[in-house]
């Protein structure tokens, strides 16, 4: 069984094996049959990777089964964070299939892809892979393919420390909340061997996130680190979503540093080592970030948001660099993919050889205060839409590539839809508080009318 809603614009995200299942086992064998032959696979191999939700060993073993039966040979990498996944890929040169439902609650899962050293797969991929999956039952193979397993802990973790000089860094106590994500299995790998002093939360594999939900966009789950922080008097906390390839930067006052803000950061240090290089965000990055770039004569590269499109950007451009509002940080020296635990080492080198605080070396990028992605579970997005536009129409100039973004002399506004979920998303931004709050209660009464939250 499967439901075509289960495959979203960058992956596959639904319900499986529970009451109201969007999918099941016998569907992701499916998909794996449909999946060898979309991207030409018969006889060649891939590489297959899963995170610690419950449904993992068995939603994959299916998957790969559906795959076998088609002719590919499977190296199954077991347990691995998503950005272990794309190492596997990258330094391998094959295709990659990871099962992770990143943030969503335990009763999802879902497969994200790539091309061989983690290139992206596009959204017509997609689009032929739910047609195959769900139409007739494809025949077997004359000759199945194999399977076999593959360790990659050590080396992912030894390729990011290549990427990052970590020597001669000041001792730092730094926070590390996993979630009972992915992060628990990759940072006694990664951070481990740093000489750092850890203060470790939920470090345990467990997909059904007893503590509090493996997304770090919402306030409250970044409660327990910012907690910690105070409570141990830590440099910084790092804080996980469920598959490890995001990371949000708590500073030493336990306050969130915008990813904008981590993005401006990470970006002045490779555009220093770079001169001219390109740097790529998304349509809602804050124009901090920008304003960096022009100052250390880089190019900025604006992509739609979404992995896919931004890992897209980074391989057409040569990126060195790219992040996202919703902490995905992107690097050219790991394939143009993205990864939680790169950018957390990057942010404790910079910081590591620094006299200043966490917050010091962010505030030098402050300059726009932002409203954070506010949900609205609504109906008739595109009616939605237009009235935004129409109420801004002549206010500033309109963009309908990603959602609405509308952009005035010192503000923004963006409303989209979400690629993951069925909510519209907004964002704003203004120079000062007081008129964030103007745009962004504006919009947000256009968004919610009619649909009480």
């Amino acid at each position: 069984m499967i439901a075509s809603e289960i495959f979203k614009a960058n992956d596959i995200r639904g319900r499986i094996e529970v009451d109201g299942a969007e999918w099941d086992l016998a569907g992701a064998r499916q998909i794996g049959a449909a999946y060898v032959h979309v991207f030409g696979l018969v006889g060649k191999s891939f590489v297959m990777g899963r995170d610690m939700r419950v449904t993992g060993p068995e939603v994959s073993a299916a998957f790969a089964e559906g795959a076998l039966a088609q002719g590919a040979d499977v190296i199954d990498v077991g347990l691995a964070s998503t950005d272990a996944l794309w190492y596997a890929s990258g330094i391998l040169g094959l295709h990659g299939v990871q099962f992770t439902a990143s943030h969503n609650p335990a009763d999802y899962n879902g497969i994200k892809f790539c091309l061989p050293e983690a290139a992206p797969v596009t959204a017509d991929d997609l689009v032929r892979l739910r047609e195959l999956a769900m139409g007739p039952d494809l025949p077997d193979a004359d000759l199945p393919g194999t399977r076999s397993e593959q360790d990659i802990l050590v080396g992912y973790a030894e390729h990011l420390h290549s990427l990052v000089d970590l020597e001669g860094l000041r001792p730092l106590k730094v926070v590390v909340d996993a979630g009972n994500g992915m992060a628990g299995h990759t940072t006694p790998a990664v951070l481990g061997p740093l000489g750092l002093d850890l203060v470790e939360l939920y470090l345990n594999l467990d997909g059904t996130f007893p503590n509090h939900m493996p997304n770090p966009l919402i306030p409250e789950n970044l409660v327990d680190a910012q907690a910690a922080v105070r409570e141990h008097g830590a440099d910084l906390a790092l804080v996980f979503d469920g598959d490890a390839d995001r990371c949000f930067v708590i500073d030493e006052r336990g306050e969130v540093v915008s990813p904008s803000l981590i993005t401006a950061l990470i970006a002045s240090q490779e555009l220093q080592r770079e001169r001219g290089g390109t740097i790529v965000i998304n349509t809602i990055t804050s124009r901090a970030v920008g304003e960096v770039v022009e100052r250390l004569g880089g190019r900025l590269v604006i992509s739609h948001v979404g992995h896919t499109s931004v890992k897209a950007h980074m391989a057409e451009h040569r990126a060195i660099f790219g992040g996202e509002h919703s902490a995905h940080y992107y690097f050219r020296d790991f394939w143009g993919a993205d990864t939680g635990m790169l950018a957390a080492l990057h942010v404790l080198a910079m910081l590591g050889r620094s006299d200043a605080t966490m917050s010091q070396l962010a505030a030098q990028f402050e300059g726009y205060v932002g409203s954070g992605e506010i949900n609205s579970v609504v109906s008739e997005v595109p009616s939605i839409l237009d009235r935004v536009v129409a109420a801004f129409e002549g206010r500033g100039t309109i963009d309908t590539g990603d959602g609405v973004t509308v952009q005035g002399d010192d503000w923004w506004v963006n409303v989209r839809p979400s690629n993951t979920e069925p909510l519209l998303r907004l964002n704003v931004e203004a120079r000062d508080a007081a008129r964030m709050a103007e745009l962004r209660d504006e919009a947000l009464a256009i968004i919610r009318e009619g649909n009480p939250q």
